[in-house]
This record gives structure tokens, sequence and C-alpha cells, in this order.
């Protein structure tokens, strides 16, 4: 018999393998100061590309202002219990109602928080005789909620219509076979290569086949459509969605996140969403703070506007100098580069000691093997002059790829490694 932990200990995993290497610097690094477009890194200023405050929230005088007021009223503990016991306030139920009016929805629910929260809502939604068909690409928050499922399930190739036909041709044969429902999961925007999912496309098949959608709008929600309403509003199609989610940790700035439907689906998600059933209710310091960004994020356009400005200038600047960003249409700003982890830890190294560029680097298993991906987020904070800097630091790694010194220096590392 083998100790439960020996697997551990002999097989740190894809990630962890790179700890002793990475950890504190290319993973976990401690970023300091206010969240802004320029914070500390190791005693160096750097230009930040991986805060996920796409409209500059996280440190506006007002909103903290707020986030204190609330602290000081009510602590950080107020309200006491789940949400069905004694944890629920009229400022919930406020907040609620705001969030629905702005998505275009009957009603919505809080979450304490979106990985939570939609693991549970995916795992409510069906039952063991029902069908999910989802986006191969879809967040792991995802993926972890249809494992919960013990029913059939079925990827789709991503954002590939003709993939999703042909799953809900099989599904479809199933439901009718077993009297069951049909659930398709996709994403407004996909978080590492910033693609908006196909939803219109994937509306337009409701024509055909009988199915319901769920929508992960994450990071879509106050950063597409007209009034920041999100994906769905973008391609003019939110009306068709079933069950939208979204979370209060990228434009909001915050914690929590939301889900909004017909009211008849969140009164039944209330009472069987198992995530916040059985959990604290979310504290009055985020309520009220949320409450506050989300009227900062409907009367002020002009934070939007700034946050396109920066992306427009950073995306187009990118590609002018040929490197691949594939087919984004969001914020998410994704540079693709072939190359090991080794070579990707140099390059990244060069940027932020030479350069004073700090983006995340993502990598397998997030990513396919031999691809490392660059991933940035302009915010509304960046100015005009972050991204031409950062555009020159691309220009000179750009020589340094094409001549092989990231490689050496990969050779490097992985013979201290000995491999």
């Amino acid at each position: 018999m083998k100790d439960l932990f020996a697997r551990i200990i002999e097989n740190k995993g894809p990630l962890g393998r790179w700890a002793s290497q990475a950890e504190g610097y290319f993973v976990f690094p401690k970023l300091e100061g206010p969240i802004s477009n320029r914070m500390k890194f190791q005693g160096k200023e750097v230009i930040t590309w991986s805060i996920n405050d796409y409209l500059g929230m996280a440190n506006l005088p007002e909103i903290k202002q707020v986030d204190a007021d609330a602290a000081l009223e009510h602590g950080a503990a107020y309200p006491m219990g789940a949400r069905m016991m004694s944890g629920h306030t009229e400022y919930h139920e406020q907040l609620e109602n705001e969030l629905a009016e702005f998505v275009s929805k009957e009603s919505a629910y809080l979450l304490n928080f979106g990985y939570q929260g939609i693991m549970s809502a995916v795992d409510a939604l069906v039952s063991k005789d029902d069908i999910i068909v989802y986006d191969v690409d879809c967040h792991a928050c995802i993926i972890d909620g249809v494992r919960l499922h013990v029913g059939k399930r079925f990827t789709f190739k991503h954002n590939d219509i003709e993939s999703l036909e042909k799953n809900l041709e099989r599904a479809t044969k199933m439901a009718e076979e077993n009297n069951s429902g049909i659930l398709v999961i996709s994403e407004g925007v996909f978080g590492m290569r910033g693609e908006q999912g196909k939803l219109k496309e994937i509306v337009e098949l409701k024509k055909k086949f009988n199915f319901r959608l769920l929508v992960d709008d994450a990071h879509g929600f106050g950063t597409l459509g007209k009034t920041g309403a999100g994906a769905g509003e973008e391609q003019g199609i939110q009306d068709e969605i079933d069950v939208y989610f979204a979370t209060f940790a990228k434009s909001m700035a915050g914690i929590g996140a939301f889900l909004a439907a017909d009211k008849e689906i969140i009164d039944y998600l209330k009472y069987n969403l198992r995530s916040q059933m059985f959990a604290k209710s979310l504290p009055m310091i985020y309520v009220k703070g949320a409450l506050k960004r989300l009227d900062m994020l409907r009367s002020k356009p002009e934070m939007k506007a700034k946050l396109w400005e920066n992306v427009d200038a950073l995306q187009n600047g990118l590609r002018e100098r040929g490197f691949d960003l594939g087919t984004t249409s969001s914020c998410v700003t994704p540079v693709y580069l072939n190359g090991s982890i080794p070579e990707a830890m140099a390059l990244v190294k060069d940027l932020r000691e030479n350069f004073g560029i700090f983006c995340s680097i993502v990598v397998y298993p997030v990513i396919p093997k031999g691809l490392i991906l660059l991933r940035m987020i302009p915010t509304a904070t960046h100015t005009l002059d972050d991204v031409n800097e950062t555009l020159e630091a691309f220009s000179s790694i750009r020589e340094r790829l094409e001549n092989g010194t990231y490689k050496r220096l990969s050779a490097a590392v992985a013979a201290a490694m000995g491999e």
C-alpha cells in the first residue's frame, strides 16, 4: 500500500516542479504600493500590465471612502450567517435589484465569490439526467462545476459553431430518449485568449435546438457594450442569455459576483445554490462598496472610454511591430510566443529587470506545450506614455527572441536543473 502523500512528494505537478526557480518572481510575485498603472516590484518601479482593474476603480478616493465608511460602521463581519438564516439585509436586495436592471434581467442573486458561485450554479441548474455542452476553453471554475455533474457532458471546439452543432445533435438525441434538458455554457470573454464567445451564433442555434444558455462574462462586464453591461449587450443578444454571470473582481475592483436571470430561475437558485446556502453572507463592506462601484460604472462612461483608448493603442502598436495577438476582441491582450518554460522565464526577467515592464506569464498546462503567452491587461489608469514605453521594450525583446538570446539563457537554466 502506498502512502497518500508519496505521489505529491514525487510529482509536484506541471507548474509545481518549477517552484524553486519561479516562486516569488514568476509566480506568487509581490507587487507593492497602491494599485495603479505603476507599482513596485522588488524595490523597482514597473509598469504593471497584470492587474484586472479595467476601469481603474481600485484606488479611487471616492470608492475607498465608501469602503472605509462601511468598515467603520459595520466592521468586517456584518452581517453574520448565511443569507437564508441571518445574513440578509436591504442593501443586499438593493444591489441585486440594481444589478438585474443594469444587465436587463428580471432578477439577480449575489455570490460571495465568483469561482465558487458559478461552480455551484452549474451543479444546481442540471439534474443527473441533463446534459451539459460547453466550450473546451471555458475557465477552470466552469470545468470544476461540470465535474460535479454526474450526467453526460460534451465539449465543443473553442468558438467552433459547427462543433457545437454536432454536439447538440448528439445531446438532443440523448435528451429526447431520457426526457432531459440541455445546458450550453460559454464565456462572454475568454480570459486567456481575449476572444469574445460567439454568443450571437450560439443563440441562433436555439431556432434548431432546445437548450438553455449560461454565460460567464467576468471579463466582459463593465468593459463591453454601450453601457458596459457586457458581451451580450455588445453582440445584441442579452435577452437570449438564460443565465448571466459576472464577477466584481475585474471591472468593479472588489470581491463577490452575481447571477442574473428570470425571477423563477433566480428564486430556484436562491434555495438550491449550495455554495451560498451554506456559506456566510457577503460582508457589508463589499455590498456597499459594490453599490458605489456600480453607480460609477453607470454614471462615468469616460472610464470605459479611457480604457479602450489604451487598449487600442497597445494592441495596434504590438501588431504593427509584428507580435501575434491572436484574435482578441476584448481588453485582454495576449502576446503569443513559441518557446519553453525556461525561455519564457528569461524573457520575462529581461522585461522586468531591464525595461521595467511587469506582465504575467502563462505556460502549460493553462496553454499548450511549446507556447508562451504574455498576458497583458490595459486599464483606464494607464497612460499613452506607459503604452509607448512598453512598445519600445517589446521592440527590443523581438531582436533577442530572433537571435536566440533567450534560448541560450534558458539552456543554462535547464542545465542547472539537470534537464
